[in-house]
């Protein structure tokens, strides 16, 4: 997939870097924060920044790959957990409402026949094939996950959405980014493969043979993004691999979530170079994965925490340190204010 990208406007980004100098604090006081608002204000085309309404599309999808062992819980779990998003019963759901974010948990690979209320209906398929046995998806399927996620782009753009972030549920969507992960990076498995939601020893053991198994398989080269996608991913990485590609295009600000988001975000950007400068980092996930994809995307996550919750939790606490941030940019006193001289760069 390529479009034409026109990158954030260079000069709104110095504009708003020249607005945090003359705030009352010392030069680059704020660190990353004060460079992440300047891209948000870039993206969005306007030093005036707006972040006041947010959203986490969650996209929810199974993986066939579960059939083989590599999870403690089996896909009943992710009808559960899908079922308490629409209900906003979860984690993500109860975080987001301290923020004032919405959350839009998308049904794009449950298995089940089951409508979900309160979950938007974009399924492609019951869930992915198990791709130890044959490639998880088609193109043509991975084509329609990925415009499910522009599309929901698109969508909140016109509603009037500012920020959005990227949140995901599926059992077995550690083993699947993994997976990706190996092949995107060509590395081998015990690189980038974790315990997830918390294997034992022979269970990891487990996941990486089925990994190293499927890579040896398909022959996947770093280059090939699509193929990647379609012989060991999943429909919920397909979806968020439109969202950030929804994000150059629409000129919307996303917030990268852990390890699952990282994937799609470097699909992306492998598929249509450029779509990192629309990427905001959230944080280091505790998967092994998640510093090797963001380093390759040359993103520098501020959170570093351990987190290992998914669903779009660390997206939305990045949310609340941006609002916390910008109401420093919007409200700080200036070197004006207090008439005295400001801080000079060198």
């Amino acid at each position: 997939m390529e479009f034409k990208i026109d990158i954030p406007d260079k000069k709104i980004e110095q504009e708003i870097k020249a607005n945090w100098d003359r705030v009352a604090k010392p030069l680059d006081g704020l660190g990353e924060f004060e460079g992440l608002l300047a891209r948000i204000g870039a993206i969005l085309g306007s030093p005036e920044i707006d972040i006041a309404k947010k959203a986490v599309i969650v996209m929810c999808a199974d993986n066939g790959v579960v059939a083989e062992g590599i999870s403690q819980s089996g896909q009943e779990i992710t009808a559960a957990v899908t079922e308490n998003l629409g209900k906003r019963n979860t984690s993500v759901c109860k975080m987001a409402q301290t923020v004032g974010a919405e959350i839009f948990p998308v049904d794009i690979g449950v298995n089940t026949d089951r409508i979900f209320p309160g979950v938007i209906s974009r399924k492609v398929k019951k869930g992915t094939n198990d791709f130890l046995l044959k490639p998880a998806m088609s193109e043509r399927e991975a084509m329609q996950a990925v415009r499910v996620g522009m599309e929901l782009v698109k969508e909140c753009k016109e509603a009037g959405y500012t920020l959005l972030g990227t949140g995901e549920m599926g059992i077995g969507n550690t083993t699947t980014s993994a997976a990706m992960a190996a092949a995107l990076l060509s590395v081998p498995p015990e690189i980038v493969a974790g315990r997830g939601a918390g294997l034992s020893d022979e269970g990891l053991a487990r996941k990486r043979q089925v990994i190293a198994a499927a890579l040896e398989k398909y022959q996947l080269r770093e280059t090939e993004p699509m193929r990647i996608l379609c012989s060991v991913g999943g429909l919920d990485i397909a979806g968020l691999c439109g969202v950030f590609l929804g994000g150059a295009k629409y000129h919307m600000p996303i917030v990268a979530d852990g390890v699952i988001s990282a994937v799609a975000a470097l699909t992306a950007e492998r598929l249509c170079p450029g779509t990192k400068e629309f990427i905001i980092p959230s944080h280091k996930g505790k998967e092994p994965a998640s510093e090797l994809l963001m380093r390759e995307l040359g993103l520098s996550p501020v959170l570093d925490a351990g987190l290992a919750l998914g669903e779009g939790t660390g997206a939305v606490m990045m949310f609340s340190l941006l609002d916390i941030a910008m109401s420093l940019y919007e409200t700080g006193a200036t070197f004006g204010d207090f008439k005295i001289e400001e801080y000079h760069r060198f």
